[in-house]
């Protein structure tokens, strides 16, 4: 009796700490929107603002960040709880398809998330940079640091093309995402890492081929805000421990 009791209270642990870790699915939904949010909020306004866009002489970077409408550290301000945010997504996502009945999913999931572990830091240092050319009112200093951040800036996309490719594949085999979201990863994903080879020719001034980032971008940004919608809908009624069924990919 005593070890059958023992496998009951386990199997009632277990089944509590299952539920508990589906219910963070609907945290991580709404992360994902959160992260897009604050990504949209900072590019509305610092765009406005003047900030230079891919491929700008430097020059029109020094008169930037020493003019009196830099609003660099302002923006700064908020975007470490953007990486909180992606990070609490990216586990999330990782979490719910490897629940999934499909193992080759796994595989796609951790690669994914490995592409937003890698742009967060890659970014972490494109906005220390940013940040450090808005305190100093060197031009020669301004205008060596803004070739390194165009550097890392253009090439940040390239794990941006990663986390779609991996979470979005991984997500559409596990019944996840619905079809539509998964050729809007691919092709964001392709802009993206279309963009990133081209770096060296937009730090050279080829402003003209920045669309291709921006538009890859705009596309990452409505993939994170489905993916988020995808993760809550995902989520289990609390009250039944049920998800709404979803049809395997496939």
């Amino acid at each position: 009796m005593v070890p059958l009791s023992i496998y009951a209270t386990y199997i009632q642990y277990m089944s509590v700490q299952s539920r508990g870790d589906r219910s963070f699915t609907r945290y991580a939904g709404a992360a994902a929107i959160g992260f897009a949010l604050l990504i949209v909020i900072a590019n509305l306004i610092l765009v406005p603002a003047g900030m230079p866009a891919p491929g700008s002489p430097p020059d029109r970077a020094v008169e930037f960040f020493t003019s009196a409408t830099d609003l660099t550290g302002q923006v700064t301000i908020f975007l470490p709880a953007a990486w909180i945010l992606a990070t609490l997504f990216a586990g999330g996502a990782l979490a719910t398809v490897l629940r999934s009945a499909r193992p080759e999913t796994a595989g796609w999931a951790y690669s994914g998330f490995a592409g937003v572990l890698l742009q967060n830091l890659t970014f972490t240092g494109v906005v220390a940079l940013r940040l450090a050319m808005s305190t100093t009112t060197d031009p020669e200093g301004i205008t060596t640091l803004w070739a390194l951040h165009e550097a890392l800036f253009g090439l940040n996309g390239t794990f941006l093309a990663l986390a779609m490719l991996g979470l979005g594949t991984a997500g559409f085999r596990a019944g996840l995402l619905p079809r539509w979201q998964f050729p809007l990863g691919l092709v964001a994903a392709a802009l993206q890492f279309t963009s990133d080879s081209l770096t060296p020719l937009i730090i050279d001034g080829g402003a003209a081929l920045g669309p291709i980032g921006s538009t890859g971008w705009l596309l990452w940004v409505a993939w994170l805000l489905a993916y988020g919608y995808a993760l809550i809908r995902r989520a289990p009624d609390e009250s039944t421990g049920t998800a709404p069924r979803v049809h395997p990919a496939g």
